[in-house]
């Protein structure tokens, strides 16, 4: 498969924007959060903008915490003026300020107090997805940095980023807030008069099932927002443009794993159907090994010879265990000779000197083990077994990859290792934006 150069895309000063996308729990934050690293300290000016809730983002780049207005990040080895910002989407905050940017003070009120309106604001489905496209314009628009990296919402479907705005648009559109506006346009009793008449029935519905309030806290929040929803559908509609635009780049981040790797196929596919640059994939903690030569077969073999105590002991390599560890075997030389019967494993080399003339060689007799021994041998067969267990995993991912690749041929691909553990700081970041364009996993 293609190999994913992630460097050269963040160099291009024509790149502009970033959106790391897919599956939950696949590593989109942790990507994100490298690439604005990686961008800043190669002379870019970044903001990251995340939707993590778990705040690690913050955590990783030594801020106590991030929110609605970008921080600068301190730490980061930049050359030509490169910088790093990150912020955190306050979905709530986000609606205030539109509200407070398109409508007079007096109005800007009245929504803000409305129930509804806070309602709607604080969680109502897809309005997470939608304020991260207004903050992504406005972060555009502002033109203070050169580079925006998007972590983009951990939802459970991939495709709420991109239906986003047309979903906003379309409910705004629908005819139930045409109904619900119709009443204001008119004004007054007349307009009471319109609603109790081409209405009642449904309105005497709602009321039941929603209540009387409720229903009129909508009405109330429509009316104030009659002439906002020209403006939200302007930007939706702009903001889409701007993520099918040249400058925009979008990094679809998965796992080695059947369901990561489908869902990634199909935000492939989606992206192409919308025609929407895509850079590539980015597979995150892929594992590798320094002994891919040992086969699981091999290995178990050679672990279940040590336990049952059916391997050919040497008499030299027994001192050399005892001595400098710099005369030990190879750990692929032990495991070989582990792996074969005792007829065909290497011959015993010369015992060590007889003391007396009763001294006898018992280097190959189990019974005589030391318990030093035994717990080299328990130790190499745990060894073995680990590194067995490494290799199906190896199996399972190349196998899951080689779908993926079937599919998608074309889809260019960025491996990067699996970590012991979790990113903290800034170096974890670098290390991550090091694999990330290296393109391939190391055999480690």
């Amino acid at each position: 498969m293609p190999v994913l150069e992630l460097d050269p895309l963040i160099d291009d000063l024509g790149t502009r924007i970033i959106v790391c996308c897919g599956a939950g729990g696949v590593g989109k934050t942790t990507t994100a959060a490298a690439l604005g690293v990686r961008a800043a300290e190669r002379g870019r000016r970044v903001v990251v903008l995340t939707i993590d809730p778990a705040r690690r983002l913050a955590q990783s780049m030594g801020i106590d915490s991030l929110d609605n207005t970008p921080r600068k990040v301190d730490g980061i080895k930049g050359s030509d003026g490169g910088e790093l910002h990150a912020m955190m989407l306050d979905m709530k905050r986000t609606f205030d300020e539109i509200v407070e940017a398109h409508a007079d003070p007096e109005r800007a009120r009245a929504i803000l107090r409305n129930p509804f309106y806070q309602s709607l604001s604080a969680g109502f489905a897809g309005t997470q997805e939608y304020m991260a496209m207004e903050k992504l314009g406005q972060l555009r628009a502002r033109d203070e940095w050169d580079l925006i990296v998007v972590d983009t919402p951990p939802s459970r479907s991939a495709l709420d980023f991109l239906d986003a705005p047309k979903r906003l648009g379309s409910f705004l559109d629908g005819k139930f807030i045409k109904l619900l506006m119709a009443p204001a346009k008119v004004g007054g009793r007349a307009g009471m008069k319109f609603l109790n008449v081409g209405m009642s029935m449904m309105t005497g519905t709602l009321g039941k099932l929603l209540g009387g309030q409720f229903l009129k806290d909508v009405q109330t929040f429509v009316a104030a927002m009659d002439t906002m929803f020209g403006g939200f559908r302007t930007r939706a509609d702009a903001t889409y443009k701007l993520l099918q635009a040249p400058g925009t780049a979008f990094l679809v981040v998965a796992t080695p794993e059947r369901d990561a790797l489908r869902e990634a196929a199909y935000f492939v596919e989606r992206l192409a159907a919308d025609e929407m640059p895509l850079a590539g994939l980015v597979l995150n903690r892929v594992h590798g090994s320094g002994a891919a030569r040992l086969s699981a077969e091999r290995a178990r073999a050679a672990a279940e010879n040590l336990d049952e105590g059916r391997i050919v002991d040497q008499g030299g390599g027994k001192a050399e265990l005892r001595g400098s560890p710099a005369t030990m075997p190879e750990p692929s030389d032990l495991a070989t000779a582990a792996a074969l019967p005792v007829s065909e494993a290497a011959p015993t080399a010369e015992p060590a000197a007889q003391h007396d003339d009763e001294a006898t060689d018992t280097s190959t007799d189990p019974d005589t083990y030391t318990d030093t021994d035994v717990d080299v041998r328990h130790l190499t067969a745990g060894l073995l077994r680990l590194h067995a267990e490494r290799m199906r995993v190896l199996a399972r991912e190349q196998r899951t990859r080689d779908r993926f690749t079937a599919l998608h041929p074309e889809v260019a691909v960025a491996e990067v290792a699996a970590l012991p553990g979790d990113v903290h700081d800034l170096a974890g970041l670098r290390a991550i934006g090091d694999r990330l364009a290296a393109g391939r996993t190391p055999s480690t």
